[in-house]
């Protein structure tokens, strides 16, 4: 499990080892114990509201509490109670911006804070420089008892269908075959950009990287 203190700490955050020990060691040491369900069941809706904070390196590919390795560059984000792949509509109340992130991963742990997310998640929010920001999380899916029959990767998704549409294209340019998808969620309409159909999460993840290196951020998704 993860341990962390204060503020994130990301890849212009670096801190020396002998302090990063100290820091990690305090941290396990007096963080309350993160349960592993919900207290209550959360449904398709559910929402919250409170401080968010992201992080990076040194957590890139190290093993999540969901035994998934963490990718900074994927739309991933830790949460102390929601089921592990419940999917969450994450808005910075500060400046309106949307993203969509799954829950891989536990925490945070830092008093106040209700999510942690990944460096890409936080790039597309405008919290890479803050570190620390205001959102609002509205559960726009959860994880069904069966398992998924096919995976998918998000690159995108936009309130705007012109730009929806533009990355598309730009995607097709690159040999990436995608396609926008309408989606209502609640008061909310998204334009999202979509590439692949996997039967296997792992095959998923392998295009995800690939579309990753490419310098996209990515969301593995059931489809």
């Amino acid at each position: 499990m993860r341990a962390r203190a204060g503020a994130p700490w990301g890849p212009s955050r670096r801190i020396p080892s002998v302090t990063l020990a100290l820091l990690t060691g305090a941290a396990c040491a007096h963080h309350h114990p993160v349960p592993r369900s919900p207290v209550a069941p959360v449904p398709v809706g559910w929402e919250e509201t409170g401080q968010a904070s992201w992080y990076g390196h040194p957590y890139h590919g190290r093993e999540t509490s969901s035994g998934q390795v963490y990718d900074m560059r994927q739309m991933t984000a830790a949460h102390r109670t929601l089921p592990f792949d419940t999917c969450v509509l994450v808005e910075n109340r500060d400046n309106g911006r949307t993203v969509e992130v799954r829950i891989n991963d536990r925490g945070p742990f830092a008093a106040g804070r209700i999510l942690d997310l990944s460096y890409a998640a936080a790039r597309v929010l405008g919290a890479a420089e803050a570190g620390v920001i205001p959102v609002r999380l509205r559960v726009i899916a959860t994880p069904g008892r069966s398992q998924p029959r096919a995976f998918t990767i998000q690159v995108a998704a936009f309130a705007d269908e012109a730009t929806a549409i533009a990355l598309e294209r730009e995607l097709a340019a690159k040999g990436v075959d995608a396609g926008v998808r309408r989606a209502a969620l609640g008061d909310r309409v998204l334009y999202r950009v979509r590439a692949g159909r996997f039967e296997r999460r792992a095959d998923a993840g392998r295009y995800a990287r690939r579309l990753a290196a490419l310098g996209y951020t990515v969301l593995v998704t059931p489809e």
